[in-house]
Order: structure tokens, then sequence, then C-alpha cells
């Protein structure tokens, strides 16, 4: 009798919680097909559609979810062929958690399933750009990505300039530091020298 009664009330219980409670019941009877139908909440509904090998649905679920499921969106990626995509979110999650070996390993795996793109440069340390001839204005350099140009007397850093450079580590550090002070004086972090006290 105690046992009838503990199970209604475990039923109960379950039907009170709802449909969610239902997707979590069929995940752990290893019924995923099932869960999917019952589950409300995204990230659970993705669980399902992936242990059910649905994969494009389960990566929809997962999209839908959001940030707290980038792991399992990795997953969905790589299971639906987006390598690339999928290494990304596996660097998400290290980036938040570095000491996770499990997301370190799938994209170590995913890693070796494409080959990178590799950018191209033309052969001074810069990226490549292509100029641009605007109606209204002077030509202009288009990057091939985020970064800014190099600015007015700002050099590239290529084997050319670096051969100009004396190999005298003391007058750079003395270069360096009386730089800083400029700096920290303009800023007003470093008092003015004082006259003699005594």
């Amino acid at each position: 009798m105690r046992r009838r009664l503990l199970a209604l009330a475990a039923l109960a219980a379950v039907g009170l919680g709802g449909p969610t409670a239902w997707a979590k019941l069929a995940l752990l009877a290893g019924l995923p097909g099932l869960a999917a139908t019952f589950a409300t909440e995204p990230a659970i509904r993705g669980v399902a559609l992936y242990q059910a090998r649905r994969f494009a649905e389960a990566d929809a679920a997962f999209a839908e979810a959001g940030r707290a499921v980038t792991y399992n969106r990795g997953l969905s990626l790589a299971a639906l062929g987006n390598y690339p995509l999928a290494e990304a979110y596996f660097d998400a999650v290290l980036f938040a958690n570095p000491a996770d070996s499990e997301a370190r390993e799938n994209r170590d795996r995913v890693a070796a399933l494409y080959d990178p793109v590799v950018g191209q440069g033309d052969e001074a340390g810069r990226i490549a750009v292509q100029v641009v001839v605007p109606p209204d204005g002077p030509p202009t350099e288009r990057f091939s990505a985020d970064s800014p140009p190099l600015g007015p007397g700002r050099q590239v850093a290529d084997d050319a300039w670096l051969a100009t450079l004396p190999d005298d580590p003391g007058e750079f550090l003395r270069l360096r530091l009386s730089d800083e002070y400029t700096r920290r004086l303009s800023l007003g972090f470093t008092p003015p020298e004082e006259g003699d006290p005594w």
C-alpha cells in the first residue's frame, strides 16, 4: 500500500511539474523522440532532438536557447558538418572555462576535420587591401579584416625595418622609461619634482 501511495505521489508531482518534467522523464527512460514532443524549453528540446539524431532541429533549438547551451550548439553544428563554426563555439566555451577538457577535445577533433582558412597578406606584414574610389572623395583602402590601416608616420615591422634598429637594450629602456614618465606626468599620475626641502 505504501508503494502505491509513493507511486501516486510521484505521478502527481510529475503531473504538477508540467511538460518539462515529462520531457525529462522521457529522456531518462531513453525515449528522446517522446521527450522532444513534451519539451517546451528550447535547451531540453534541443537535447532530446540531438539524442533522437534530428540534428538540424536540435541546432535550431540550441540557437533559440542562446548562450546557456554553447557547448551543445557546438556539438549540433559539428553533427551538421559546419566545422569552422562548431570550432568557434568550442573556443567560446574554452574562453569562459579554459579547464573544460571535453570542449578542448571536441574542438581539436573538429579542427582536424577541415583545412583552416589562411588569409592573404601583401608580403610586408599587412593584410591585403583593395583600393576603392568612391564617387565623392579620394581613393581609400578597404581592408579584408576589421583592423584599421596604419596611420601616417607608423611603420610596418618587417625585416627591413628591424635591420635599422640599433641593438642597444639600455638605450631602448631609457627612452621607454622617459616616455612613460612623460605620459604619467601629463595625466597627473606623477607629482611634479619639488625643490630641496633643506
